[in-house]
């Protein structure tokens, strides 16, 4: 048996990156998946090679910094398969900035989609749960910046932190309904929204993963798909009655120094 076998899981920011990555794993294990994104695109290009591999996967258009469209993504999810048993909310804005030169916009860019956007797709997937008196599933993607992070990374923190006491809060607000919320703080991940980041903002050029591989302890940077496998452990029923943890997925260790 898969480890999420007849479950329906929203993987909001699905379609490219550690959500892709998540949605894929969850079909390889069973799972009814959908997959929320701003660009139709790469969103309707993942569904339809899940939908090739066998798994059944529904798009959803969706800006999470609009905390209706955030409610309304979980809404047509319940409309389209009667329930949502699991949540990932692994969208996320990392465009820099520090405590100097961070502006009111982009400083209210972050809270939206990195706090306001899982907030209120929390709040939708719960309510069905509660609803349904069923148990359920939350894992929000975070990062191990929110324990202080870069100087140039000042309202990604701010709003990343807010996540985790969110999803800690709530885990102990739901912990009587049997819905479960975990996050993981993953550190520095290959992703093409990385890669997109490192030339934008660092002036990065080709063959930068190598470099940066080579200094990290491990050799590499932290992998999608690795990710993935353990977000499906932790959606799945085989991480037994864990919630309210917020774990380090990092090669990097919070205290360690040299």
């Amino acid at each position: 048996m898969g480890l999420l076998d007849d479950k329906i899981v929203l993987v909001n920011g699905g379609s490219q990156g550690v959500g892709a990555a998540i949605a894929r794993a969850a079909v390889r294990e069973g799972a009814t998946v959908a997959v929320t994104g701003r660009r139709p695109e790469p969103g309707e290009a993942l569904v339809t090679a899940l939908t090739a591999a066998g798994g059944t996967a529904l798009y959803v258009r969706a800006d999470l910094s609009d905390a209706d469209r955030a409610r309304s993504s979980v809404a047509e999810v319940v409309e389209a398969y009667g329930r949502i048993d699991c949540l990932v909310n692994s969208a996320g804005l990392t465009s820099r900035g520090t405590l100097l030169d961070t502006t009111p916009e982009l400083f209210d860019e972050h809270i939206a989609i990195n706090l306001k956007g899982p907030f209120f797709a929390m709040q939708a997937a719960v309510a069905d749960m509660v609803a349904r008196k069923e148990p359920g599933t939350i894992v929000n993607i975070i990062t191990s910046s929110a324990h202080g992070g870069q100087p140039f990374l000042a309202p990604y923190v701010a709003a990343k932190a807010g996540l985790i006491g969110l999803t800690r809060n709530a885990a102990h607000a739901h912990r009587w309904d049997r819905v479960r919320i975990n996050g993981l703080n993953i550190g520095w991940t290959a992703t093409e929204g990385e890669d997109a980041t490192q030339r934008a903002f660092h002036g990065a050029e080709d063959g930068w993963r190598e470099q940066a591989a080579a200094r990290l302890p491990m050799g590499k940077l932290g992998q999608p798909d690795e990710i993935a496998d353990f977000v499906v452990f932790l959606l799945s029923e085989r991480s037994g009655v864990v919630t309210g943890s917020v774990i380090d997925w990092d090669q990097n260790v919070l205290g360690g120094l040299d």
